[in-house]
């Protein structure tokens, strides 16, 4: 059975990823306040202060105390500060599915062994480390910076999101457990050969 997220810190190379907190929010929004391109496909509007940022962070918050979501903040080594967020959320231990979402980067680190290195801490962490045997995206159908980038470590488009009607233009990718050791692989070349992770745990 696989096990629920917990608050941990996930070290890499070129980024950390630790548990998201308001005091992350100056250097968040330094790096994508304001951007309408960053923020364009999130479900949150786009934050002009730092206070509407940090009315973003106390929602993702809430549902951490709530046990619904583990949101990271994550910081570029070379930055020493924030620079995007990734979540994982909707877990079903049940059917071994969790999802990783609510992901965002400052333009500046669009494309870049940051970003990578994210995708590859995150995916360690849940097929790994928790036991998932699914890990699920839900991408908007014109998002195609990000479909295109989800399809290129080897995620599945199986099809329009089943309570589309509710959220129309949503799509769902997959990668099963069968599938990430060859993702793995793709990420870490990505990354130079490099596909260490470390992983801290820390009480809540």
């Amino acid at each position: 059975m696989p096990l629920t997220p917990a608050l941990t810190v996930l070290e890499g190379r070129f980024v950390r990823l630790e548990p998201l907190a308001r005091s992350h929010v100056p250097a968040l929004f330094a790096a994508g306040g304001r951007d309408e391109e960053v923020w364009r496909w999130l479900s949150a509007p786009t934050p002009r202060s730092e206070s509407d940022l940090r009315e973003i962070v106390s929602r993702r918050l809430k549902d951490v105390e709530d046990g619904k979501r583990v949101a990271f903040a994550v910081l570029g080594r070379e930055e020493g500060a924030a620079i995007g967020t990734t979540n994982l959320h909707s877990w079903h231990s049940a059917d071994g599915r969790i999802e990783i979402g609510g992901t965002w980067f400052g333009r500046k680190w669009w494309r870049t062994a940051a970003n990578t290195e994210t995708k590859l801490l995150t995916m360690t962490y849940a097929f790994e480390t928790l036991g998932y045997t699914t890990v699920v995206w839900r991408v908007g159908s014109g998002n195609l910076r990000s479909r295109e980038a989800i399809t290129r470590i080897g995620a599945t488009l199986i099809g329009p999101e089943p309570a589309a009607a509710a959220e129309p233009g949503l799509l769902l990718y997959t990668m099963r457990r069968a599938e990430w050791p060859a993702a793995k692989a793709r990420l870490s070349e990505r990354l130079g050969g490099g596909g260490s992770v470390k992983r801290t745990s820390i009480s809540a």
